[in-house]
C-alpha cells in the first residue's frame, strides 16, 4: 500500500466539507494497491490512462475522463505510463442522486475546471465560501455525467477466467470460441452462454472491448495507431479506426485531441 497516499486520503476524509479535492502524480508502472475509502470518489485522469480494477471488472480511464467510485468499493489503480489523478472525495450520506455503481464518465469542461480549482484551493474551506459553492455545482454536474463505454466486466467462472486472462495478456489472439472450447474442455455453446450470464456480453463483444481498452492504454503512451491496430489484433489500421469510431464516436486522433 502506498503509505503517503493512504495518509493524505485519511486526513482528507476526516475534514468537515462534504467534498474535498486531492492531487496525486505517479510515474510509469506505479500501482496503487487494493484499498477502499469511507467517501465516494470521482477519480479524474488529468494526464495518462489509468486502469481501475474492482470486483465488477476493469475500468479504463483516458485523459479528461473519470471513474466514479462509490464509498467502500475496493479498487486498484495502475498505468503503463505516467499518470496524474485529480480526485474529489465526496461524503454522500447527505447527497441524493449520485450513482451507486462504478462507471467511467465523460467530464465536461466546466466540471474539469471545478475539479482543478478545488485541487488548488484549501481543503478545509469554511461554510459559505466560494469553494463550497463550487462543490455544490460539482455535485449537480456529477449526477448528470454521461457514461463512457470503457468498462470490461470480468467473469467469475474458472473456465472463462482462463480464456479472458489469456486474451488480456495477448489481445491479438484471434482464436474462435470453438477453438477455446477445445482447449478448455467445454463446449462452445456452454462458453457462449457463460459469457452472457457472467459478463452481460457476447464473446465477440468482450474481445472487442478488451482490444479497445488495451489500444487506449497504448495510444496514451504515445504509440502510433498503425502499431496499436496490429498489436491488438486488427488486420489493418482502417479496420481498427472504423471500430474505434463506431464505439466512441470519433477517430483515435480526434479522441485524444479532445
Amino acid at each position: 500500500m502506498d503509505r503517503t497516499r493512504t495518509s493524505s486520503h485519511v486526513k482528507a476524509e476526516g475534514l468537515r466539507p462534504d467534498i474535498v479535492a486531492l492531487a496525486n502524480d505517479y510515474p510509469a508502472g506505479h500501482v496503487v494497491a487494493p484499498h477502499s475509502h469511507s467517501r465516494a470518489q470521482l477519480i479524474f485522469a488529468s494526464r495518462g490512462v489509468m486502469t481501475v480494477t474492482t470486483d465488477e471488472g476493469a475500468f479504463v480511464v483516458p485523459p479528461q475522463r473519470a471513474v466514479w467510485m462509490p464509498a467502500g468499493t475496493v479498487h486498484r489503480v495502475e498505468s503503463r505510463g505516467a499518470y496524474s489523478m485529480r480526485t474529489l472525495l465526496i461524503r454522500t450520506g447527505r447527497i441524493a442522486g449520485l450513482p451507486n455503481r462504478c462507471r467511467v464518465v465523460t467530464v465536461a469542461p466546466l466540471l474539469r475546471d471545478i475539479i482543478l480549482a478545488m485541487v488548488d484551493a484549501p481543503q478545509d474551506y469554511p461554510p459559505g465560501s466560494p469553494e463550497e459553492r463550487l462543490a455544490a455545482v460539482a455535485i449537480d454536474l456529477i449526477a448528470a455525467l454521461p457514461i463512457a463505454p470503457l468498462h470490461l466486466p470480468m467473469p467469475n467462472d474458472r473456465r472463462l477466467g482462463r480464456l479472458t486472462s489469456a486474451l488480456l495478456a495477448e489481445p491479438a489472439d484471434s482464436r474462435s470460441l470453438d477453438d477455446w472450447a477445445r482447449e478448455i474442455a467445454a463446449s462452445g455453446r456452454t462458453l457462449a452462454r457463460l459469457f452472457i450470464v457472467e459478463t452481460g456480453m457476447t464473446f465477440r463483444a468482450w474481445r472487442q472491448q478488451a482490444r479497445l481498452l488495451r489500444a487506449l492504454e497504448m495510444m496514451a503512451a504515445g504509440q502510433p495507431v498503425t502499431t496499436v491496430a496490429l498489436d491488438v489484433g486488427y488486420e489493418s489500421p482502417s479496420a481498427f479506426i472504423a471500430m474505434f469510431r463506431r464505439v466512441l464516436g470519433v477517430s483515435p486522433t480526434r479522441y485524444f485531441a479532445n
